[in-house]
């Protein structure tokens, strides 16, 4: 039976997010990658063991998680019945549901008949009886906001989440949202949505704005830009990297000619900034993203446990410095950003 680490605490720090109540560790960990049937259930153990370990609170799911779609969340709840049961209130477990799930009409999307069915899914899968978080995962333009938010307020109200966030939305569609939900009394208080040094789309589309405006939490995932700003593209391509992989597949937002000259130049660039620091380029990256005072905490993903203890560690890191931005900023614009 696991034992929690009675230090678990010490080192890392917590936030409110935005104007609400909730506090979120600085360092969350998603379940996006590695915890699907195809991966290695004593890594998926070790790996949350090391989170919470490392004071990691933040755990986050979706139904589609996988592969398979649901895989991620059942093996999950096979390793929180093992082991962090015990814990369970001291854990902010998350799920969502927006992409597609199952065959036919009403297994995708944002319908009250999709996110109801959803949430009682997940948590079948993972054998939890609420979550903490429930997002919608994608802006649904097909259907009717209000019915959307209708479904995540009655979920609420029902016992099946104690908050609602909203995931991959822009800042017009998240305030209209958010009256919605403020009418229906429904305690909205997070967004969950792609920030890197080389993905700034909540820069551009107002959600950055919103968040600050509106006090509401962002838990930031891609902080890597799934894996571009870590040691393991200085070079060029490995063989079993993301990018190889996804060349073999043809399946994968990352491809070869992502990896141009200039891009190589910039992370090496990158890379000697970090160094500078007494960091890996993984760990100035997850500092970038923290350095904003928007955001509330940096999803991470892990391959392994050695990888959540490295990222762990960049909550007690210094902050960025005024001439270090500017550094970073420089060897962004040679490479620029990433287009989506």
């Amino acid at each position: 039976m696991f034992t929690a680490n009675e230090s678990r605490y010490a080192n890392m720090p917590y936030a409110a997010s935005g104007k609400s109540g909730l506090m979120l560790p600085k360092i969350s960990l998603g379940l996006w990658q590695n915890f699907g049937s195809n991966d290695s259930f004593d890594n998926m153990r070790a790996m949350l063991r090391t989170a919470v370990d490392a004071g990691i609170t933040m755990l986050d799911l979706a139904n589609n998680y996988g592969p398979v779609g649901g895989s991620a969340e059942e093996n999950f709840g096979s390793i929180f019945k093992k082991d962090l049961a015990p814990y369970r209130d001291e854990l902010l477990i998350s799920s969502k549901a927006g992409y597609f799930m199952w065959n036919g009409p009403y297994g995708d999307g944002g319908s009250r008949k999709y996110l109801m069915a959803s949430v009682d899914q997940s948590l079948k899968r993972t054998g939890l009886e609420y979550f903490d978080i429930f997002y919608h995962h994608r802006m649904t333009p097909e259907t009717p906001l209000e019915e959307t938010m209708g479904a995540l307020a009655s979920i609420v109200a029902s016992g099946k989440a104690l908050y609602v966030g909203l995931s991959n939305y822009d800042g017009e569609t998240a305030k209209r949202a958010a009256a919605i939900l403020d009418e229906l009394h429904c305690p909205f208080v997070i967004c969950q949505n792609r920030y890197s040094m080389l993905d700034r789309a909540i820069e551009e589309n107002g959600l950055l704005d919103f968040c600050e405006e509106n006090g509401k939490g962002i838990i930031a995932f891609s902080p890597l830009a799934q894996g571009l700003l870590t040691s393991r593209y200085l070079k060029g391509i490995p063989e079993g990297s993301r990018i190889a992989k996804a060349e073999k597949t043809n399946s994968g937002f990352l491809r070869q000619n992502m990896l141009t000259p200039e891009r190589i130049t910039q992370i090496n660039e990158l890379n000697d900034i970090a160094a500078a620091r007494g960091q890996t380029l993984a760990q100035l990256a997850l500092s970038w993203v923290l350095d904003c005072k928007a955001v509330t905490s940096v999803l991470i993903g892990a391959s392994s446990p050695a990888q959540i203890t490295e990222n762990a560690a960049v909550a007690a890191a210094a902050p960025l410095t005024f001439d270090e931005r500017e550094a970073i900023e420089a060897a962004v614009s040679k490479g620029g950003r990433l287009q989506r």
